[in-house]
């Protein structure tokens, strides 16, 4: 059940492929140099494989329990949070005013991937909180920053998002808390919420609730929502605790995993209404909503990136202990049974595993520094740059990564055998963790509507298209090497490109004249895009390996390239057709043809 963080791939994959070395020379980050990179990301392991990876299976054995007087997690994570508190892990990429150490947003991305591998149950209470800070810090009043933003920032007080209810899930038009102003700047917040990750429970002082609800007065629709920070205990001038607010938990979800995280049923007003405040303005709460739901969508994508991880270093570990069978042309003494890592097709999922988690990392590696360049670039140029690019990514990080974390533990299953069918053995968990994930903040085919309807238009289409340019020159810089293996990569990426650029076009033209057309194909297509994009900052490594001392990490970064090239980019052809099949088939079946 161990893991242990790859702190060498992490900072190669943030230096070397997503770019975070031109951060430090030419924006915001002059003194984070490698050194001190590898040091955090060090110190990080230490806790993630030390303090946070034993409790994993024993919290998912116990999960969280509702109790008279709240909320409790499983044995050792209250004691773990105050570790992780201690460390300053939440002050991370925050902004030093509210005590934040002010470092990319990049590397806190790489350290939540290690919370998430060693403990996913642990590592979302620290992603929540760090959407709270980031819609606070862009649309608090400055007495809510002065308030709350310090005791975020140090995770003395953790945050959470509340926007799903009953009969509103995906469709934020159904929503109906109520919002009513109390004449002297406060609100009195009614309504339930469900699948309110941490609503409630013991780690943390205070809990801040950021709350969608409707004023009496408000337009119908996603324009009449507004948003409110509703603290479970509310807070005096002085920042002090003051009385319990009338917020509360009512009930925890039974879930098919992440058991060690509380997932709540909040009720809001049972005693005549919690008091909140507004964050941003009235009736453009969904807008200060989406400045942490975007951060969190890559986020979510990094814990697809994390189960995937653990899930590929459980299996490996078992495939070299679990002996059966002996491969052809085995020298081993007869009777003698070999560890199935020798068999071809083990090593054919191991390293699907491992090749599927490199390219979804460095995809959320890059979205990430995109996020920082757009934040601290040299210029507004370099800025507008990183904004777009990091908008282009981001549904593309969530989605392909998020599937690439079920495909992966999925894997790890069948590499166990009938082992990994039995709980004993923790394969399982993995899988069962990482289901959530493509539907969470934003399902995976929302997020493919908003690659091709919102991210493909970006500039008229200039976006995508300069970023496929981009990735056609990483293919040419590989087939022009006079190596045989960085040929072969470029290759197959210039291939995997010709299938994007035809699947792009195609949608770009076809938006103007039938968007259900290319909805049909937006799932599909995003999938395209992921797996070209991944093979495209995998060739980058595979480029930066080539030119490094050859060692064996080097070494494995090439064939880890080589094995996707040769296994992955080729799938990319045969989903142009689904991408651009249109929806006339989806329909050719009536009530009766689906069985009703």
């Amino acid at each position: 059940m161990s893991y242990r963080a790859p702190v060498r791939d992490m900072a190669f994959v943030l230096q070397e492929v997503a770019g975070l070395g031109g951060l430090s020379a030419g924006g915001g980050f002059a003194e984070l140099t490698p050194d001190l990179v590898e040091a955090v990301l060090e110190e990080g392991a230490k806790l993630a494989g030390e303090v946070l990876a034993p409790l994993n299976h024993a919290a998912d054995r116990e999960g969280a329990r509702l109790e008279a007087d709240g909320v409790k997690t499983p044995k050792g994570f209250a004691e773990a949070y105050r570790r992780w508190v201690d460390g300053g892990w939440g002050a991370l990429a925050a902004a030093p005013e509210y005590g934040g150490q002010g470092l990319p947003l990049a590397l806190a991305t790489a350290m939540q991937e290690m919370w998430n591998a060693a403990n996913m149950s642990f590592g979302l209470c620290p992603i929540l909180s760090q959407g709270a800070i980031e819609a606070l810090t862009a649309h608090g009043t400055e007495e809510q920053k002065r308030l709350y933003l310090a005791r975020l920032v140090s995770g003395e007080w953790t945050g959470t998002m509340n926007l799903t209810e009953p009969q509103a899930g995906s469709d934020l038009n159904a929503l109906k808390a109520r919002a009513v102003p109390q004449g002297d700047g406060t609100y009195r917040i009614t309504g339930t919420k469900i699948f309110i990750t941490y609503g409630d429970h013991d780690m943390a002082d205070n809990i801040v609730h950021l709350v969608l609800a409707r004023l009496p007065d408000a337009p119908a629709g996603t324009r009449g929502i507004s948003l409110f920070l509703v603290p479970k205990f509310l807070v005096n001038p002085d920042g002090s605790l003051g009385a319990r607010n009338d917020v509360k938990c009512v009930g925890l979800e039974e879930k098919l995993g992440i058991h060690g995280s509380p997932t709540c049923v909040m009720s809001y007003g049972d005693e005549g209404g919690a008091i909140g405040t507004l964050i941003g303005e009235e009736n453009r709460g969904l807008a200060c909503m989406f400045t942490m739901m975007n951060n969190a969508r890559l986020l979510v994508g990094t814990q697809g990136v994390a189960i995937a991880e653990r899930a590929y270093q459980h299996a490996l570990a078992y495939a070299n202990e679990r002996r059966q069978g002996r491969p052809a042309g085995s020298d081993l003494p007869p009777g003698e049974m070999a560890p199935i890592v020798a068999h071809p097709d083990v090593r054919r999922m191991l390293l699907t595993m491992k090749s599927l988690t490199a390219a979804a990392r460095a995809i959320c590696y890059a979205n990430a520094v995109a996020i920082d360049r757009a934040h601290h670039g040299a210029d507004e140029a370099a800025r507008e740059a990183g904004r777009a690019r990091a908008d282009l990514l981001t549904p593309i990080a969530k989605s392909f990564s998020t599937d690439i974390g079920v495909e992966v533990a999925s894997i790890g299953v069948q590499i166990h055998g009938g082992m990994g069918f039995i709980e004993e053995t923790g394969a399982a968990q993995y899988y069962r963790d990482a289901r959530i994930l493509p539907i969470y903040e934003g399902t995976n085919g929302i997020q493919a509507i908003d690659l091709v309807t919102r991210k493909l238009p970006l500039g008229n289409g200039a976006v995508v298209r300069g970023f496929i340019a981009e990735m056609r020159e990483t293919a040419a810089r590989a087939q022009r090497s006079n190596r045989d293996d960085l040929a072969a990569i470029g290759s197959a990426l210039d291939k995997g490109l010709d299938a994007l650029d035809e699947a792009t076009e195609w949608m770009l033209t076809r938006l103007k004249s039938s968007a259900d057309d290319c909805l049909a194909g937006a799932s599909p297509y995003l999938r395209l895009f992921g797996t070209v994009a991944g093979g495209h900052f995998l060739a980058l490594g595979a480029l930066a390996a080539a030119a490094s001392d050859g060692d064996g990490f080097m070494q494995a970064r090439l064939a880890t390239a080589g094995f996707y090239a040769a296994q992955q980019l080729p799938l990319a052809a045969g989903l142009v057709g689904p991408s651009t099949a249109g929806a006339g088939m989806l329909y050719a079946l009536d009530a009766e043809g689906f069985g009703n």
